[in-house]
């Protein structure tokens, strides 16, 4: 059986790649990524101290965490293909289409 430190050490390690990857790209695409790891992090914490404490509200939780990670991509997808339609950069600190 794999301890749950193993669960917690995987999850921390994939939640500083999706910060550091959140941080430091300036591509909108790969932030959106980068989110979408943090979210699984998030999720591979909830079922993994849900099985340990055998309960399953945090299975629960974590099927509406996949619920949102998938709208949230297909929205950002959505972004993406307007600014690429208006021939606007993918660099985040370059678009300002979505500002007032």
């Amino acid at each position: 059986m794999i301890p749950l430190s193993a669960y917690i050490a995987v999850s921390a390690v994939l939640f500083a790649t999706g910060l550091l990857g959140v941080l430091i790209r300036r591509n909108f695409i790969i932030v959106l990524m980068s989110v979408e790891i943090m979210l699984n992090a998030a999720t591979i914490n909830l079922v993994a101290f849900s099985h340990y404490l055998e309960a399953m509200q945090g299975q629960i939780v974590a099927l509406f965490i996949i619920a949102i990670a998938a709208g949230e991509a297909a929205i950002g997808l959505a972004i993406i293909i307007v600014v690429f339609r208006g021939k606007i950069s993918t660099n985040v600190d370059e678009m300002n289409l979505l500002k007032w």
